[in-house]
């Protein structure tokens, strides 16, 4: 599959004529500057691209252009092993700055709020990471939402899509609201901003001072609660935030004592794979967790971290990994 079809070419098309049309009102409102001309042509070049049918292949080599970066700029020309120079080093600043952003975006790392504390560990595979990782304490509300989710792709791009989905969640939660309405508002906000080649699994919750929880997955790993000693997953029940404007979703309703915990995490943890391509996997987890559910959020993270790191013996991650711990006090 070519990067234009991975990335929806009738969305790229209509995305450069648009650009196309205010570079074209530019130039006539300023007169033809050398910098607007220049923006005009590679605009030109990228759509005839398209109509050949060549677009997002490097002109070094021929091969696909990285398909998170095309979704970022339609208008670069070379990969990534065939930048020159001065694009490199312009990379590793954008790349620098995007990773600052990131970091300015993730919650307090250890917040207690409405009788819970919490702990989370947030780590990119690259510069930036396509995970979404969130805790929220509204004004006025004796409750704690907690956020962990998953957007497709990996670099730039994803954590464009990250911050996206961070802001329309922080802006609903002004107005309250249920759970299940907080996410189908959030859903038909991420379609609409969204190209339709990209989506962001979820799941999220709602914790009250009386040990009530609400939990919503939109189709994400499943959730683990920690509940009278034994270890509970958490089924999804609804498609990821972008694939469908108008998706339904529903929520499980649970009550915990103090002590015990939810724990949410990315697929970037599972799907860790050792020396003899064997999966980590949700029940090596499962069994971590239940062994280890009367640990404080922190030690917790730390103790599933450790066991990861015992299991894959050197292997090189493959993917983001967050962990988000949110228990009872």
């Amino acid at each position: 599959m070519t990067p234009v079809e991975t990335l929806n070419p009738d969305a790229l098309r209509a995305q450069l004529l648009d650009r196309r049309g205010k570079l074209r009102t530019a130039v006539d409102a300023s007169g033809e500057t050398s910098s607007l001309m220049n923006l005009l042509k590679e605009v030109d070049l990228a759509l005839e691209k398209l109509a050949k049918g060549t677009f997002g292949l490097c002109e070094t080599c021929r091969d696909a252009i990285e398909a998170d970066r095309l979704v970022v700029d339609p208008l670069i020309r070379n990969c990534l092993d065939h930048l020159t120079a001065a694009e490199q080093r312009v990379l590793e600043h954008d790349l620098d700055l995007a990773s600052e952003v990131q970091r300015n975006l993730l919650p307090k790392r250890y917040l207690s709020a409405a009788g819970w504390e919490t702990a989370f560990h947030y780590e990119p595979v690259g510069s930036v990471s396509g995970d979404y990782c969130d805790l929220i304490v509204p004004e006025g509300e004796s409750s704690l939402y907690f956020f962990l989710g998953d957007v497709t792709g990996k670099g730039v791009a994803a954590s464009i899509l990250m911050a996206h989905l961070h802001a329309i969640f922080r802006s609903l939660l002004k107005s309250s609201q249920p759970l299940t309405e907080l996410v189908e508002r959030a859903n038909r906000l991420f379609c609409e901003g969204t190209l339709t080649t990209h989506f962001a699994t979820l799941a999220c919750g709602r914790a009250n001072n009386a040990g009530e929880i609400e939990v919503c997955n939109a189709g994400h790993c499943f959730p683990l609660v920690v509940r009278n000693g034994n270890v509970e997953r958490i089924p999804s029940t609804g498609l990821p935030l972008g694939m469908f404007c108008n998706g339904e979703f529903v929520s499980q309703k649970l009550t915990i004592a103090r002590g015990d915990s939810v724990v949410l995490y990315s697929d970037g943890l599972t799907e860790v794979k050792d020396a003899s391509d064997t999966l980590y996997g949700e029940q090596r987890l499962i069994t971590l967790v239940s062994n280890k559910r009367r640990l404080a959020p922190q030690e917790l993270i730390r103790a599933c971290l450790e066991d990861l790191d015992r299991f894959r013996s050197g292997v090189p991650k493959p993917d983001d990994i967050t962990i988000l711990v949110v228990r009872r006090t």
